[in-house]
């Protein structure tokens, strides 16, 4: 009973470990679909992390600040998109840049702003923090080890954020395949010239792509500061931005296979945090430093023996100029 008990908030940590993940692999799929390389999303997470953390600080609401992060994303993507897609710069160096500014703007004005060495106030928890939702008789049936346990401790108590998430998955899905915008948007990545032929808009096309792609890293990076943490901190997104990215290529650019991806990636991470200081019959106690570089090395492996049989869209860093 105990071994279920802890598989089951394994699994648990998992899902809340791959939210970010998620939405940050779902913000880059529809940047790459449409040609744009999705190299910004840690600085757009970063970023949102703290224009969120900041505002629900100062004014006490985990809504304004989720509205700050989702505005600051958009703000990074559109300017991500002026370079890229306006001045046809290099996609790599653009995005390349942005993570490098915003990891040391943010820091820098949390400490002008709030003097705590580059860090916001900790949120409290009523009204600052989106906190876990416990759904109906959810305690009664955590006395049920089968299926009572499943409901109450691995669907529900977490946060609106998680549930948002996983809703964007077949949405996305949607988007991408049954809709006239999906359309446009794969072809614009596949081949801008026809898209262009047929009278459409090739810069707009991408740059509402690379504007979703700022809203879904604002609401990632809103959970990172008001969610998952109680506040932001120096370089909390800790390369998830990269392994989002690792996790859409490993998806092929498909949201579904993407959300395998992140799960993968997330359960080993969840995994890693239970075995610190655990001591394994045989092994003994796994030195930190190997436990925290688990994801890394699991996406390294992955990507290597993978990445060559991920075909990307033909268009993907490919800036576009109208024929005249």
């Amino acid at each position: 009973m105990e071994t279920y008990t802890l598989i089951i908030l394994l699994l648990a940590a998992t899902i809340r470990v791959a939210t970010p993940l998620l939405l940050a692999a779902l913000a880059g799929m529809f940047s790459e679909r449409s040609g744009v390389i999705a190299l910004g999303l840690e600085g757009m997470m970063l970023g949102a992390a703290f224009a969120s953390a900041a505002v629900a600080a100062v004014s006490g609401s985990a809504w304004l600040g989720l509205g700050a992060g989702i505005a600051t994303g958009m703000a990074l993507a559109l300017l991500l998109a002026f370079a890229c897609v306006t001045h046809r710069g290099n996609q790599v160096v653009a995005g390349m840049a942005l993570n490098i500014m915003v990891a040391g703007l943010g820091p820098a004005l949390a400490l002008a702003w709030f003097d705590l060495g580059g860090q916001t106030p900790q949120l409290e928890g009523h009204g600052q923090r989106f906190l876990a939702i416990t759904w109906p008789w959810a305690a009664a049936a955590d006395k049920v080890p089968f299926p009572g346990r499943l409901y109450s401790q691995l669907l529900s108590g977490h946060n609106l954020i998680v549930y948002l998430a996983a809703v964007l998955v077949p949405l996305s899905a949607w988007v991408l395949y049954r809709t006239r915008f999906g359309l446009r948007l794969r072809a614009v990545g596949e081949n801008p010239s026809a898209v262009d032929t047929a009278g459409i808009s090739v810069t707009r096309l991408r740059y509402q792509a690379v504007m979703i792609s700022g809203v879904l890293c604002g609401v990632a990076g809103t959970y990172l500061s008001t969610a998952a943490s109680a506040g932001f901190v120096r370089d909390m997104t800790a390369g998830k931005g990269y392994l989002a990215l690792a996790a859409l290529i490993f998806g092929k650019w498909k949201p579904y296979p993407t959300l395998g991806a992140c799960l993968l990636f997330a359960f080993t991470d969840a995994l890693a945090t239970r075995l610190q200081g655990v001591d394994l019959p045989l092994v003994g106690v796994i030195p930190v430093q190997f436990i925290l570089a688990l994801p890394y090395v699991l996406t390294v492996l992955l990507l290597a023996g993978f990445v060559g049989t991920a075909v990307p869209p033909s268009a993907i860093g490919v800036p576009y100029a109208k024929e005249k």
